[in-house]
């Protein structure tokens, strides 16, 4: 009789945690989902109150009316991102990668709460950018920091933030399909993870919230795509290489321009985001004076709807599609707020209807067949760029509801996977990361807990580590400007002298004292979890360095340990 009470009681309680799993994903989902909703209509709005209807004015009234609306719109925002919050700039899907993977999905209210005030003012006011990434972390900060209203601890919210992430962006592309393999395909890396039950769950809820306050209409509206020719299919790898390449010279170039802007010291980072919306507007007034088209400033997506219902002529898409190349590298690179997905679907749909159009001199191609041309168009242009080539995929068909694009599609992957290590090592994300010194080490520990002992530590350690050559102030001002992390190992004539502390290296520099080193513990490579356990435990360091004879070959902190220990519960 006891033994049947405690069967039942124990199949109580796993009933229990099981529903409020899902009353919890659940509720996360719906907010998450309604903050992407009202991202997205706030931006639109805004858009419509000043550039669509600037649009009827006079030409000298439009030029005024539009240059102090985008310079107004993003001043406001680089006050907001340099003095309140500098982690709500950019995209927004960097520093969630980096906070799911580093900081165990914790993420702090305040960069939501201004990357939402900031993004509808830079994308509404015309700066050419786009609301999906901006979605995907406000979505998965906004997750984060409820779940510890349901008093999730800090260490434990990673599945909280993915679920946000992923009904965030279902809810702003109207897309679940797509939003489920980018999260799993860009977010994880992982299409066998565990969390792959709440992505789901959150996805499809995002969907249904999305349906209900906007209707289940596409992103994109279009004509039925059915009398395809076969001669499309010959043009078809061509628009893929093009829009690939196209790709290939945002990832270059914005990196570049946005290396520059991080060193130079003439402009502060609060003007930073004017000076692309300087460029931006300089060039879409002149498209628009040109060919009576908004395309250049906002998200472009009125313009890239007329391409594909074939209202447009393929000369000006050409000239478009330079120019929104030309202002989505000035935008993004200033250091304004929002992503890059709608601008490089515009760049990317343009191309393709460009290549088509030129291409009916030699080849009979339909109307059809040059929105087939588009679409593929749009999914090499941000697959080559992010490397997500079956989200991209997804993302195009979702949003147009076409089945007739998937050969199209299919093979413009192909073609983009392979461009895209024109771009360097790294998607366009990861080399942001990079770039600001953040460096991702993921791990994916073992299930139970004598696997995980046993692990050895240079699976879990930076393997590369960043070191201090010599004291010097200007060595130690780089390195703090460089790099956002707590202790730097000292290394001279190849050997580990100690480390230095970054609160020390501060201090040091401003008394003007040469900063007190630190004695750093040491492991070998081969050692496990275990015996480092135990090195931590002995020590009153929270950092060692990971040795190969008398080599430094990573660094292993306390916060690494404990970060892949809580993945196992995950």
């Amino acid at each position: 009789m006891k033994i049947g009470s405690k069967k039942a009681a124990a199949r109580i309680v796993e009933v229990s945690d099981n529903t409020r799993l899902i009353v919890t994903t659940t509720a996360l989902s719906i907010a998450s989902a309604l903050a992407s909703v009202a991202f997205l209509l706030l931006t639109g709005l805004v858009f419509r109150l000043t550039f669509q209807r600037f649009a009827s004015y006079s030409k000298p009234l439009f030029a005024a009316a539009s240059f102090i609306t985008i310079m107004a719109t993003s001043l406001t925002a680089g006050l907001l991102l340099a003095k309140v919050s500098p982690g709500a700039a950019g995209s927004g899907i960097p520093q969630f990668k980096a906070a799911y993977w580093k900081d165990l999905g914790y993420l702090n209210l305040k960069p939501v709460i201004v990357k939402f005030v900031a993004g509808v003012l830079s994308i509404g006011g015309g700066t050419s950018l786009g609301r999906e990434g901006p979605t995907v972390f406000m979505g998965g900060g906004l997750a984060s920091w409820l779940a510890g209203l349901f008093g999730v601890p800090k260490q434990k919210r990673r599945a909280p933030a993915l679920v946000g992430a992923s009904a965030g962006l279902s809810a702003a592309f109207n897309t679940p399909l797509a939003a489920i393999a980018f999260v799993l395909e860009e977010i994880l890396g992982d299409f066998n993870a565990r969390s792959i039950g709440k992505v789901v769950l959150s996805s499809v809820i995002g969907a249904f919230v999305v349906y209900a306050i906007l209707g289940r209409q596409p992103s994109f509206s279009m004509p039925s795509v059915e009398a395809v020719s076969f001669w499309h299919y010959l043009l078809a790898p061509a628009v893929a290489l093009v829009a690939s390449l196209l790709g290939v010279v945002f990832q270059r170039a914005a990196l570049a321009l946005r290396s520059h802007a991080k060193g130079q010291k003439l402009i502060p980072r609060w003007l930073l985001p004017s000076t692309g919306a300087a460029v931006t507007w300089l060039i879409g007034i002149t498209c628009f004076f040109l060919t009576g088209k908004l395309g250049v400033f906002g998200l472009g997506y009125q313009d890239l709807s007329d391409v594909l219902h074939g209202q447009f002529a393929w000369q000006v898409a050409g000239i478009l599609v330079i120019a929104k190349l030309a202002v989505t590298i000035a935008s993004y690179s200033s250091g304004g707020c929002g992503g890059i997905f709608s601008p490089l679907l515009f760049i990317g749909g343009l191309s393709g209807f460009f290549l088509g159009g030129l291409a009916r001199y030699w080849l009979p191609l339909n109307a059809s067949d040059l929105i087939v041309l588009s679409a593929v168009g749009m999914s090499c242009c941000l697959g080559t760029v992010v490397r997500a080539p079956l989200s991209s995929l997804l993302i195009v068909f979702e949003m147009t509801h076409q089945f007739a694009l998937i050969p199209g599609l299919l093979i413009g992957m192909l073609i983009s996977i392979a461009v895209s290590k024109l771009a360097g090592p790294h998607n366009f994300y990861d080399a942001l990361l990079i770039q600001d010194g953040h460096e991702l080490h993921k791990v994916h520990p073992p299930t139970d807990l004598y696997s995980w002992k046993s692990l050895r530590v240079d699976v879990l350690a930076n393997p590369k580590p960043v070191a201090i050559l010599n004291l010097n102030e200007g060595t130690l001002r780089t390195a703090l400007a460089s790099y956002p992390f707590r202790c730097f190992p000292v290394v001279t004539d190849g050997r580990i002298k100690g480390m230095l502390l970054r609160d020390e290296i501060e201090d040091a520099l401003r008394e003007k004292r040469l900063p007190r080193m630190k004695e750093m513990p040491r492991c070998k490579r081969g050692s496990t979890v275990k015996e480092v356990q135990i090195n931590f435990i002995n020590s009153p360091q929270d950092a060692m360095a990971v040795m190969e004879e008398e080599k430094l070959v990573g660094i292993l902190t306390l916060h690494d340990l404990l970060r892949a220990q809580e993945a196992i519960a995950e």
